[in-house]
């Protein structure tokens, strides 16, 4: 392709092709299904060449289209199983590729950014991109130290892109709905319209994920890049190896999945704990499976030793005092039965309005097949288990599907919700059974009683430095750059 499609009324016409195009190949399919073709054959057909379109269209915009995209890419689970095979295929390569910037503007963006004599700072430097993503691509290259490194380059007009691009989807969300049952789609892309600074924002990136390779230096669990060098466009960090999560969804053994499902769970909910700072992007592409440290030594069930991986700190949140503790107690209490205090915890925090009058017990029924993982010692998240989760609240005659209308997502819940239900969604993609209550014990403020958190469950790690934390972390490049 040439470049990033920048002119708003480009990018605008394309954008308005999806739903134009979905009622075409609709009618397109009545055709064929006159013609003699059966109804499921053509249907497949329909909904293979709209994935494909899909694929096209966000991939080749990149910016806020291709955001929405990896967003939606992890609820895939959650689609009725004849239509999701298609979906699945197209969405899932928003995760990990796009089509990529020409190599003359990247070598125009490091030139401008790192300077005439930008070659300089590497031994190598590969003009293919080894991933392209939203707002930025990748290129593998050796550091002018020797040490490997991922250059990731900021697309020009990244920005003017992501704004025009969520503008342009939220006027035909309602569209876009159906594909992700019981999941209003215009809340979620205001959410990622309100992050665009942030996304653009390589320094601030640069700082979340030093704080977080700093704090996981030593984790047998978890491994996050160290941050090598860092200016505006330009973000420079250790390049990590791995099984991208892609690949252990589509083809990794039972034991690659439950080991990626247990790590991903345990990085939610201990990442805010330890370093003030919530990961809010948890989409396959983000994470590698990396084999055992070869330092550690050999030992039986090596794929139990196996460590997660995590890129790209583009957006977080901030958390200085960990998760927010009503949320431990709100998941406790209900645990336990007690609607009347679950609810009163719920107003409280502002989930039920003060206008609104709703039963205890019946919001307590409405949230127990939520937090069933939570229930039991260990939990096989499966895509049938969300697909259920879905339709019941997709269906407008259910109690259920009634009762959600009348809660309320506070704005300071939204991004913890977002990552929460995202990474639900990928633990369904894997088929992972996790040991989700372990993780809740040690890392979730208030899932334990107050005596019981006083005998050894881990405290939050506060840091009173705006943003969590802000370590040192940019070493200077050489003379010349």
């Amino acid at each position: 392709m040439s470049d990033l499609p920048r002119k708003a009324v480009t990018r605008t016409a394309k954008l308005a092709a999806l739903p134009l195009g979905f009622a075409g190949r609709a009618t397109w399919g009545l055709g064929k299904r006159i013609g003699g073709k059966s109804a499921e054959l053509v249907a497949r057909e329909v909904q293979q060449r709209t994935a494909d379109q899909l694929f096209k269209v966000l991939g080749e915009l990149k910016g806020g289209a291709m955001k929405l995209g990896q967003a939606l890419s992890v609820f895939e689970s959650a689609l009725p199983e004849e239509v999701a095979g298609p979906y699945r295929a197209a969405l899932t390569k928003l995760q990990e590729a796009a089509p990529p910037m020409p190599s003359g503007t990247v070598h125009a963006v490091l030139e401008e950014r790192l300077g005439e004599n930008w070659r300089g700072l590497f031994l190598e430097f590969a003009d293919t991109p080894s991933a392209a993503a939203s707002i930025g691509q990748v290129h593998r290259a050796v550091w002018h130290d020797g040490r490997e490194v991922a250059v990731k380059v900021q697309y020009p007009g990244a920005g003017e892109a992501l704004l025009s691009d969520l503008t342009q989807l939220s006027r035909f969300a309602r569209v876009l709905g159906p594909l992700i049952p019981g999941m209003d789609i215009k809340p979620l892309i205001a959410e990622l319209r309100d992050r665009v600074s942030e996304e653009l924002d390589y320094e601030q990136e640069a700082r979340s994920q030093q704080a977080h390779a700093e704090e996981f230096a030593d984790d047998p669990d978890v491994v996050i890049p160290g941050v090598v060098h860092q200016s505006d466009q330009v973000l420079v960090t250790e390049w990590m190896d791995g099984v991208p999560l892609a690949d252990v969804i589509a083809q990794g053994t039972p034991e690659q999945r439950d080991r990626a499902g247990q790590l991903l769970a345990r990085f939610l909910f201990s990442g805010p704990a330890r370093t003030g700072l919530l990961h809010a992007d948890p989409h396959p592409g983000n994470f590698r499976l990396l084999p055992p440290d070869e330092e550690a030594g050999e030992e039986d069930g090596e794929e139990s030793r196996w460590r997660l991986g995590v890129l790209d700190f583009g957006t977080v949140d901030r958390l200085p005092g960990g998760l927010p503790q009503p949320i431990g107690d709100s998941l406790r209490l209900a645990l336990e039965g007690e609607a009347a205090a679950v609810y009163e915890m719920l107003r409280e925090e502002g989930f039920v309005k003060e206008s609104v009058d709703l039963d205890p017990d019946a919001v307590l029924k409405y949230l127990l097949p939520i937090i069933e993982p939570a229930q039991v010692e260990e939990f096989t998240f499966t895509r049938s288990w969300l697909r259920a989760q879905a339709a019941q609240i997709a269906d407008l005659r259910s109690p259920a599907h009634q009762l959600g209308k009348q809660l309320n997502l506070p704005p300071a819940y939204l991004l913890i919700h977002r990552v929460t239900l995202s990474t639900i969604g990928v633990l369904c993609q894997l088929g992972a059974t996790v040991r989700l209550r372990d993780e809740l014990e040690v890392w979730l403020p208030g899932f334990l009683p107050e005596y019981e958190e006083e005998d050894g469950a881990q405290e939050p790690v506060k840091d009173e430095r705006e943003g969590g934390v802000a370590p040192e972390l940019v070493e200077d490049a050489p003379a010349g750059a």
